[in-house]
């Protein structure tokens, strides 16, 4: 690693499918258009874990090296860390780990499987150099909605990648931000929603991506909607997990569902 580049305190997991890792700014012909809003700036303060296990400053967009077989662009990750990083203060530096990629279905993150056991790899190579792995936020789904038995599978495959993740990164209280979807198969959308949020764990937290602005293809998150779900997880993790309660601190699964936001 460059001796330059700081150790980070408070490490992020980031994790799911494609809008997790960023659509925003990519358009039809699969080309990024390259605008990062100030939201997303790079800072000395926040950095990534490369696809080569570097730490190293993190910059839209986060997940390039990651979810390599699609054109990645704006996601969450940095509005989120700027939050955080501006709020929680001090000599904070922010360690981003990104695992997400594009199109996968929630029994591709099964124990065994390859996403997975990368995500596991990639977090517990991000604590040797010091730091604590405060929160992993989850934003996947919208591959499980085609079909009755995905959909009804569910919130089973859910509990159950949260109790694995925990238990073999030896977190039992490790924090859990999921996103309820806001697109995909109309057929099955609401199902997955209402397993995402009925989702009854200690310490998982539910927030909702439903009424922020999709792009053309009604799939993936605009540029300005990625950041306002940036600040909307971050607020999340500062309310329910930030702090030196944190680690004792045992909250059911909360719909956070921020007024503006809210679906009539």
């Amino acid at each position: 690693m460059d001796s330059t580049i700081p150790d980070p305190t408070q490490i992020f997991i980031l994790s799911g499918q494609s809008n997790m890792a960023g659509r925003g700014g990519v358009n039809k012909h699969r080309h990024w258009d390259g605008v990062v809003p100030s939201e997303c700036q790079s800072h000395p303060s926040i950095l990534r874990l490369s696809a080569k296990l570097n730490w190293e400053q993190a910059r839209e967009p986060l997940h390039a090296d990651i979810d390599t077989a699609k054109v990645c662009g704006v996601g969450p990750g940095m509005s989120f860390a700027n939050l955080v990083r501006e709020r929680v203060g001090g000599e904070t530096i922010v360690g981003l780990v990104p695992c997400a990629v594009g199109g996968t279905a929630i029994r591709e993150w099964a124990r065994g499987e390859k996403l997975y056991e990368h995500m596991v790899s990639r977090s517990k190579e991000s604590v040797k150099s010091g730091g604590e792995i405060k929160c992993m936020l989850w934003y996947q789904g919208e591959s499980d909605t085609s079909t009755q038995q995905d959909a009804d599978a569910y919130q089973r495959n859910m509990e159950t990648l949260i109790h694995n993740v925990r238990e073999d990164l030896g977190l039992p209280s490790l924090p859990i931000i999921q996103v309820a979807i806001a697109s995909g198969d109309k057929r099955y959308m609401e199902k997955i929603r209402e397993a995402q949020m009925g989702i009854n764990l200690p310490n998982v937290v539910c927030v909702d991506a439903k009424g922020l602005e999709l792009k053309e293809d009604h799939l993936h998150l605009t540029t300005a909607a990625q950041v306002k779900l940036g600040h909307i997880l971050g607020e999340a993790y500062l309310k329910h997990f930030a702090g030196s309660a944190q680690s004792s601190k045992c909250c059911m699964c909360l719909c956070y569902l921020p007024k503006l936001f809210r679906s009539n």
